[in-house]
């Protein structure tokens, strides 16, 4: 979430815009790191076949690395269509 966002905090007294910016950066790191368990979950599912040997096979190691590409391609792609949205709904027409 980005803090733009919030609007004007400035008109909040110094210890509730200290506390608001405290929870946004909760709310960020929570959601990168549901992003980035939900990538590996994933790719795994899909990638890891068997467990053979302790590290990746070849076939393996290259469709985890499509697989995140693709993830965080799509996530960037929906990251920047919402800002997009956003920034038209906050424009009056």
């Amino acid at each position: 979430m980005d803090k733009s966002m919030l609007g004007d905090l400035g008109t909040l007294p110094p210890e509730d815009q200290a506390r608001m910016s405290t929870m946004i950066d909760q709310l960020q790191i929570r959601d990168s790191l549901r992003m980035y368990n939900t990538l590996v979950e994933r790719c795994f599912t899909d990638c890891v076949d068997t467990f053979r040997r302790k590290t990746l096979d070849k076939q393996e190691e290259t469709c985890v690395r499509r697989c995140a590409e693709k993830f965080l391609k799509h996530s960037m792609r929906v990251g920047l269509r919402f800002a997009e949205l956003n920034q038209g709904a906050a424009t009056p027409d």
